[in-house]
C-alpha cells in the first residue's frame, strides 16, 4: 500500500501507507518522494540546519568583535554564548510536545518566525541588557531549526539508507564552529559588527520562505500537554539555566570571586531535585525519572558528557595556544578548513557505516582519535604554528562527526524500544549532554589551565635570577629594541625587563595547554577503558538477540 495525495485547495493531503508512519508522535511520515522532490527537501534541510547552527557559531567567533562594537567588557559579552545555551539546553522538552499537539506545519512557521524577528531585533541592539535577551531567544529558535532541520532530512533517504540520513542530520550542525571561523574578519569589524547579524537574518528569512514552498507531510496530532507540565518545567528549566550560567561564566569572573556563583548553584541544587521529584511522582511525567536513573541510560549520558568534554579541546585548548604564541583569525584560517573538510568527511563516514547492531564502535574509535590528537598536541612550544596542528585538529574534527550520530541512535533506540512516552524523556537527556557537557568541558579545561599556568609561572619565576649572564643577556637582547626609541639606558632596562616578563608569561601558558592536552588524552584513555567493557557487552546481547531471531524464523 503505497501513500496517496489528493488536492485539496491549495494544499496537499497526505495519506501515508501505514509502513510509512513515522513510530515517533509528531514527526511527520516518509512517504515516497520523487528525486526532484527528495532533492528540494534535502536543500532546505542543509539550509534550515545551518540557520540554527551558524549564526551562534559567528557570535561565539567574534566575541572580541561584538564586545567592542557594544562596549562591553569581556564579563559582560560572555553572557552571549551563555545565555543562548541556557534557554537552548531545555527547549526541547516543550518544543516536542508542541508540535505533537499542534502539528509540525504550525510548528515551524511560529518558531522561524520567531528565529527571524529575535535576528532582526539584533539590529537594534546597542546595549548590554537587550543583546542578552535576543541571544535567549535566539537559544530557542535555534532549538527548533534544528528539529524541523532534521525532519526534513529524514524525507531525503529511501527507507533502505534512512539511517545514513538520520546521522547525517545529527552530524551536520558540527561544521558550524570550523565553518564561522573561515568567514573574512574584515567582513565583521568593529564599525560594520551589523554584517553578522544580517547573514544571520537572511538564513532565517531563507529558512521560512523554503518551509513555507516545501511543506513536510502533516502529522497526526495528539493531546499532549497536561496542567503539571506547566509546573515542572519552570523548575527545570530554572535549574538548568542556573547551572549553565555557572558552568559558562564560572572561568571568566573566577569561581571564587564572583558573589553570584554559590546562590546559583545552591538555587540549581534545589529547583532541579523539585522537578525530579513532582515527575517521579506522575503517571505521564514530562521527565520519565525511572527510565533516566537505570544503569544503560546513566552509563550512556555519563560518556557522552566524558566525549564532549574531551572534545573541547579544540575551543579551549587549540585556539588557546594559537593566541598565545601570536596567531590571529586569518592566520588560523586555514587550520578551521582542515577542521571542515575533517567534520564532513567524519559525517560521511559514520552515516555509511552505521551498524545498529554495533552503535558503541564508533563512539570507541572517536575517542581514540581524540586521545591521539591530543597527545600530538601535547608537545606545543612557542614555535607551533597552525600547519603543525593539522594532523591532530583533523582527527578531532573526524572523531566529533563520528561520535554524535551513534550516541545519538543508542539512545532514540533504548527511549523507542519502552515506547514513544520516553521520546521527549531521551531528548532532554541528549540536549544536556551535549550542551551541559560542552560548557563543563570548557569550564574544567579552562581552570585546569588557569591553575597550571600559574604553577609553571611561579617556577619559571623562581629561576629568573637577576645575578644570572643568561639573564642578563636577554633583558639587554630585549632593551636593544627600543635603542632608536629611548636614550634613557635605565628605561631600556625597564622595558627588556618588561618583555622577559612576558615571555615567561607566554612560555607559563603554553606549558599549562600541554598539561591540558595531556589531561584530554588521559580521560579519553580513561573513557575508552571503562566505556568499553559495557559497550561489548551490549555487543554480545545484541547478537544473541539476532541469534535467536534468525533461529525461530
Amino acid at each position: 500500500m503505497a501513500t496517496t495525495l489528493a488536492a485539496t485547495g491549495d494544499q496537499e493531503e497526505w495519506q501515508p501507507a501505514p509502513h510509512e508512519r513515522s513510530p515517533i508522535p509528531g514527526s511527520p511520515p516518509t512517504p515516497w518522494h520523487p528525486p526532484s522532490r527528495r532533492i528540494a527537501y534535502a536543500a532546505v534541510a542543509v539550509l534550515v540546519l545551518m540557520a540554527g547552527s551558524l549564526g551562534n557559531a559567528i557570535v561565539a567567533a567574534n566575541l572580541t568583535t561584538l564586545q567592542g562594537s557594544l562596549g562591553l567588557y569581556q564579563a559582560e559579552i560572555q553572557w552571549l554564548p551563555t545565555v543562548y545555551v541556557m534557554t537552548n539546553v531545555s527547549a526541547n522538552l516543550v518544543l516536542i510536545k508542541f508540535r505533537q499537539q499542534f502539528g509540525i506545519r504550525l510548528f515551524t512557521q511560529i518558531f522561524l518566525i520567531l528565529f527571524a524577528l529575535a535576528t532582526a531585533a539584533h539590529l537594534v541592539t546597542h546595549d548590554f541588557a537587550t543583546a542578552v535577551a535576543v541571544r535567549a531567544v535566539s537559544g530557542i529558535a535555534a532549538a527548533a531549526c534544528s528539529t524541523v532541520g532534521f525532519l526534513y532530512m529524514v524525507q531525503v533517504p529511501t527507507p533502505a539508507h534512512r539511517l545514513k540520513g538520520i546521522v547525517f542530520a545529527i552530524t551536520l550542525p558540527q561544521t558550524a564552529i570550523p565553518l564561522a571561523r573561515l568567514f573574512p574578519s574584515e567582513a565583521f569589524e568593529p564599525d560594520r559588527w551589523q554584517t553578522m547579524y544580517l547573514f544571520e537574518l537572511g538564513l532565517a528569512l531563507a529558512s521560512l520562505a523554503a518551509v513555507r514552498l516545501l511543506a513536510l507531510p502533516p502529522v497526526q496530532r495528539i493531546k499532549t500537554f497536561e496542567k503539571m507540565d506547566f509546573v515542572t518545567f519552570p523548575f527545570f528549566a530554572g535549574g538548568m539555566a542556573l547551572l549553565c550560567a555557572v558552568l559558562g561564566m564560572g572561568r571568566t569572573l573566577w569561581w571564587f570571586e564572583s558573589p553570584w556563583i554559590a546562590p546559583a548553584l545552591v538555587g540549581a541544587a534545589i529547583l532541579l531535585p523539585i522537578a525530579f521529584f513532582i515527575e517521579h511522582n506522575r503517571r505521564n511525567p514530562l521527565l520519565n525519572t525511572r527510565w533516566l536513573a537505570s544503569g544503560d541510560i546513566l552509563r550512556f549520558a555519563l560518556v557522552s558528557i566524558l566525549v564532549r568534554v574531551v572534545l573541547s579541546e579544540q575551543s579551549i585548548g587549540a585556539s588557546g595556544l594559537l593566541s598565545v604564541v601570536g596567531m590571529g583569525a586569518d592566520q588560523i584560517r586555514m587550520l578551521y578548513l582542515v577542521v571542515l573538510l575533517a567534520t564532513l568527511g567524519g559525517a560521511v563516514v559514520s552515516a555509511w557505516t552505521m551498524d545498529p547492531l554495533f552503535l558503541g564502535r564508533p563512539i570507541l574509535i572517536a575517542l581514540a582519535l581524540i586521545c591521539i590528537g591530543a597527545l600530538l598536541d601535547s608537545h606545543s612550544t612557542n614555535l607551533t604554528r597552525p600547519h603543525d596542528m593539522y594532523v591532530s585538529q583533523a582527527f578531532l574534527g573526524f572523531a566529533t562527526a563520528l561520535f554524535i550520530g551513534p550516541a545519538m541512535m543508542i539512545g532514540l533506540t533504548r527511549a523507542l524500544a519502552q515506547g514513544p512516552t520516553h521520546f521527549v524523556s531521551f531528548f532532554a537527556l541528549f540536549s544536556i549532554t551535549q550542551s551541559v557537557g560542552s560548557l563543563f568541558g570548557s569550564a574544567l579545561l579552562g581552570t585546569f589551565q588557569v591553575m597550571r599556568e600559574r604553577v609553571h609561572s611561579a617556577d619559571i619565576v623562581a629561576n629568573l635570577v637577576a645575578a644570572d649572564p643568561q639573564i642578563v643577556q636577554r633583558v639587554q637582547q630585549n632593551a636593544g629594541a627600543y635603542g632608536r626609541v629611548l636614550v634613557d639606558p635605565a628605561l631600556r632596562q625597564a622595558e627588556g625587563a618588561a618583555i622577559l616578563a612576558q615571555q615567561a608569561s607566554r612560555e607559563a601558558n603554553i606549558l599549562a595547554y600541554n598539561d591540558v592536552f595531556l589531561l584530554i588524552a588521559a580521560i579519553a584513555a580513561g573513557t575508552i577503558i571503562w566505556a568499553s567493557v559495557h559497550i561489548m557487552r551490549i555487543r554480545r546481547d545484541n547478537l544473541a538477540k539476532a541469534a535467536a531471531q534468525a533461529g525461530a524464523k
